[in-house]
């Protein structure tokens, strides 16, 4: 049977993300992308053309000599000036911004270090909005989409910051009233894009996946004010029901400890969160980059913030432990502000894994710290768009 229209249409995507996937993963000639997907070298110029018409390749120069006789091929690339990804991160202490290009470079980065507990979320998001505005105009490239950060739970799709409890938000729709603030700041080019809300640790965990080439299964643990966590299976983030899934800060540690705001006590925020290390260490109350200060704090030698940051690995090391029982992943990741503190909240935790975890022995070299550290929820927000659009070209190569 002739095929019609729309599975016409169905195949010539398919190939076009099969073309530019192949490229994506290194830059190689016609010829090549021919016999990796066993198109035709008629069909891979036809598409090829598409591709670079649309902005997404580009021609990066002749191929290396290979000996054989005839020309050598021109050798394809994505192109550093095609659409590219806007990620904006909301934090308790912090605005940020980047934008990165179809190669994963990132091209424009701000933050602006300013208190967002209590905000109403339009001021954020005013905020925000200026921001996003300016890494974009500085980039000088397409967004194709904006993805933004956020600490607290959002609802799978939604995007509604269904509750954020270190900013004292909830049901905020994020999503349209970003799409508002970016209007009134002027940028309503960015305000005409798709915009996505989703969790800074989950973020943080795919830019892992994505960049720090880690396995497919393993738990990414985070702090900022509070304790996230992104949970990675197959591959793929493990969302849960509602998209809540990974809030490890909550997981009862010791169910007679100390009493959380969540309404349970004993609760892993208790012992490892930003409010229990800093009491811990007697420095409660004390404003600034709270990582920072633990980090210089612990490598100047300060028996009390060692002590505080062993207890804060020994809670994580327990909880680390049950997610490791109940999934079996291959590793075992610091992110976020854990990355800065790594060298003393390691072996606090490794004793504990060691000691608890029951499905395998335990290898100390499984768990490990961030390369990206507190960069990488927005890293993630930004890539997360340029993965979608090397996925899905065909919404950028006309009809």
């Amino acid at each position: 049977m002739r095929a019609g229209p729309a599975s016409q249409q169905g195949m010539r995507w398919a190939n076009l993300a099969l073309v530019l996937g192949e490229i994506a993963a290194r830059p190689c000639s016609r010829a090549a992308v021919a016999g990796a997907t066993g198109l035709t070298r008629a069909a891979v110029s036809s598409l090829v053309e598409e591709l670079m018409a649309a902005g997404l390749l580009t021609e990066a120069g002749p191929t290396a000599p290979s000996g054989r006789v005839g020309r050598p091929g021109s050798e394809l690339a994505l192109s550093p000036d095609g659409p590219a990804g806007l990620g904006g991160e909301i934090g308790v202490e912090h605005l940020a911004a980047c934008v990165v290009d179809l190669r994963g470079e990132v091209r424009s980065w701000h933050r602006l270090e300013i208190g967002n507990r209590g905000r109403t979320p339009a001021a954020v998001l005013a905020d925000l909005a200026e921001l996003l505005h300016r890494a974009a105009a500085e980039a000088g490239l397409r967004p194709a989409g904006l993805t933004l950060a956020v600490p607290g739970l959002v609802g799978a799709a939604s995007g509604v910051i269904a509750g954020a409890a270190n900013l004292g938000w909830s049901d905020v729709p994020a999503a349209a009233e970003l799409r508002s603030a970016l209007r009134a700041a002027g940028a309503t080019d960015l305000a005409a894009l798709p915009i996505e809300v989703d969790n800074e640790a989950n973020l943080g965990g795919l830019a892992e996946l994505w960049l720090a080439g880690r396995p497919d299964d393993f738990c990414h643990l985070s702090a900022e004010a509070g304790i996230g966590s992104a949970i990675v299976i197959g591959g793929q983030l493990l969302r849960g029901a509602r998209g809540f899934a990974g809030e490890l800060g909550h997981l009862t540690v010791w169910p007679d400890g100390p009493p959380c705001a969540c309404g349970a006590r004993g609760c892993l925020e208790q012992y490892a969160g930003e409010t229990a290390v800093l009491r811990a260490a007697g420095l409660e109350g004390v404003g600034g980059d709270w990582v920072a200060l633990l980090a210089a704090r612990a490598a100047a030698g300060d028996p009390a913030v060692l002590t505080a940051l062993a207890g804060a690995g020994t809670a994580l090391g327990i909880a680390a432990a049950g997610a490791v029982n109940l999934l079996d992943p291959q590793a075992v990741v610091l992110g976020g502000g854990y990355a800065e503190l790594g060298d003393w909240l390691l072996p606090t935790m490794r004793a504990e894994l060691t000691a608890r975890v029951t499905v395998r022995p335990w290898n100390e070299t499984w768990l490990s710290v961030s390369p990206l550290g507190r960069r990488g929820p927005l890293l993630g927000a930004a890539v997360g768009v340029v993965r979608n659009i090397i996925a899905n070209p065909g919404a950028y190569a006309g009809p």
